[in-house]
């Protein structure tokens, strides 16, 4: 974290008295700002550009603040842990856009808004992209990403990296969500004993916690969507390829995507709006329809579930009596702001479907890894899955504290993609998910979406059993590869819990509508505590 002291003396001066015990609310703590700043809770893209197209706000300004608040609730008092590594250009960007805007004018609503990017995410700066792993550190990478060459064309700072769970959370078979050897475990702002899911942990928590406008952050099966609902926080897990998958470290291509992460709807999509391309060299992405939507804000509308046709998906949770009671009164909402109801409306999935996945992701894990790491310079100590084992077990110490490694150990008893056994896994995959799953319960109900809870709370962290928690609804859109809109629905027993919208490929523009709908109806999203424990 290599940003000038002064800096964040200044900033911290401008904000006053920022430092939080562990067992108050930031917003009871954070004093009026004092004029050329902005209160940083619960602030939207819009506010923020409102107020420095007014003169009243400044990006270095803005930068400057966020930099303090991080210092105060990241590295100390709560101790998220959310970010790994800090922009020490991030300045410097931010000065440079105020005098563009002084000039030129404003690139559009992303303008020196400052962005949280997950550390498997690469960024051409001095930051590193090491996806929390030991083994990359000290790799920078040369060129940004796709997804984050075009934040920075719409004028956003990238502010630093955000902590997550390493290797994307698929090194073991008892991981603790939000722990990499990097940066340690990152923690719930709700309640910090608690698991802030994973493995976006880093980007969820940090845009709950305001610690940031927005994140980026990616995911293979539930590592936007559940971070975001366990952290109380809007996450779009975008159709495969609307989003380039260049420049990301991989697990899946079969799987992957970039998303963003926000406090709002309306924030979110104009994230994504940002961040999707078309990109040649990515083939999920070249596949994208050239007439694919711009600008995914126009959908958002507050009266967006009127006459929409929703189907409730149950099996998720149905043997969870209490998130099943909280599934009720979300149905009861949900029909209150005008949406028609189809409940039950549950997803056959065959038993198989699960290992089915599983092989899939192991079998794309080692010849992708193997792929990225190969590109690597001579420097970084790991070209292959293989020394990466061998890194690991080196540095169990550091790396293997927590966990073990079963899982890249599966993959690498894994053969090419040519075996029958991968093939078929993935056939069943797509055919499980897509044509006869949620293609096929869409045209049953004549359904704009299929709904249920994203997860359910946060589970106590647990670093000698690992993680547990009561499931979620986050596998079928992933493994289908079609997009899903985690929005907070709320509290149970005092910790978030995220409510999901999924339909078929290229709907994010309903998705957007109905969730913003629903945000506009219940205004559910309550900022975190920083409690030590959740008092049951």
């Amino acid at each position: 974290m290599s940003v000038n002291r002064r800096d964040f003396l200044t900033a911290a001066s401008a904000l006053g008295a920022l430092t939080l015990s562990q067992t108050a609310s930031a917003h009871e703590h954070t004093p009026t700002p004092p004029s050329g700043t902005i209160a940083l809770e619960e602030l939207t893209i819009e506010a923020a550009a409102n107020a420095m197209s007014a003169g009243t706000l400044t990006a270095r300004g803005l930068t400057q603040q966020y930099l303090a608040r991080i210092e105060a609730l990241d590295r100390h008092g709560p101790a998220l842990r959310s970010v790994l590594e800090l922009n020490p250009d991030a300045l410097a960007i931010a000065t440079a856009l105020d005098a563009e805007r002084a000039h030129t004018g404003s690139r559009g609503p992303l303008h020196g808004i400052p962005v949280l990017i997950k550390d498997n995410v690469e960024t051409a700066d001095h930051t590193m992209t090491t996806a929390g792993s030991l083994a990359l550190e000290g790799w920078y990478a040369p060129t940004d990403a796709p997804c984050i060459a075009a934040l920075r064309a719409a004028g956003a700072v990238i502010l630093g990296k955000a902590n997550l769970s390493e290797w994307a959370n698929f090194r073991s078979t008892h991981s603790s969500s939000g722990w990499s050897g990097r940066g340690g475990q990152t923690r719930n702002p709700y309640a910090l004993d608690r698991t802030p899911s994973g493995s976006s942990s880093g980007s969820a928590v940090a845009v709950s916690a305001n610690l940031c406008t927005v994140a980026v952050g990616s995911e293979t099966d539930g590592s936007i969507v559940s971070p975001a609902s366990v952290n109380g926080v809007v996450g779009i897990k975008p159709t495969l390829g609307l989003v380039s998958r260049r420049g990301i470290v991989p697990l899946s291509h079969s799987q992957d995507t970039a998303g963003p992460i926000a406090r709002t709807v309306y924030d979110a999509a104009a994230l994504l709006s940002a961040i999707q391309s078309v990109d040649p060299q990515d083939p999920a992405s070249a596949d994208v329809p050239a007439s694919i939507e711009k600008d995914y804000t126009r959908f958002v509308h507050p009266d967006g579930l009127r006459g929409a046709r929703l189907g409730i998906a149950r099996q998720f949770f149905e043997d969870n009596t209490l998130l099943n009671r909280y599934l009720d009164t979300c149905v009861a909402q949900l029909k209150a702001a005008g949406a028609i109801i189809v409940d039950p409306a549950n997803l056959t999935l065959p038993s198989t479907v699960s290992e089915a996945e599983f092989a899939v992701l192991l079998y794309d894990y080692k010849a992708d890894l193997n792929a990225y790491l190969a590109k690597l310079p001579s420097h970084v100590p790991v070209h292959s899955m293989t020394e990466l084992i061998a890194f690991n077990t080196k540095n169990a110490n550091r790396e293997m504290s927590v966990f073990d490694q079963e899982i890249l150990h599966m993959a690498e008893a894994k053969g090419p993609l040519t075996d029958k056994a991968y093939l078929d896994a993935r056939a069943t995959c797509l055919s499980a998910t897509r044509t006869q799953g949620i293609d096929a319960l869409l045209k049953e109900h004549q359904l704009d979406a299929i709904v249920s809870l994203t997860s359910g709370p946060a589970w106590l962290i647990d670093h000698i059993n690992g993680d547990s928690g009561s499931g979620g609804s986050a596998m079928p859109a992933a493994v289908a590869g079609y997009p899903h809109i985690t929005v907070p629905a709320g509290l149970v027993r005092g910790l978030p819990v995220g409510l999901s919208f999924f339909a078929s490929a290229y709907s994010e523009p309903t998705l957007i509508r109905l969730a913003s709908g629903w945000e506009a109806h219940t205004k559910a999203r309550v900022p975190p505590t920083f409690a030590p424990s959740m008092p049951l």
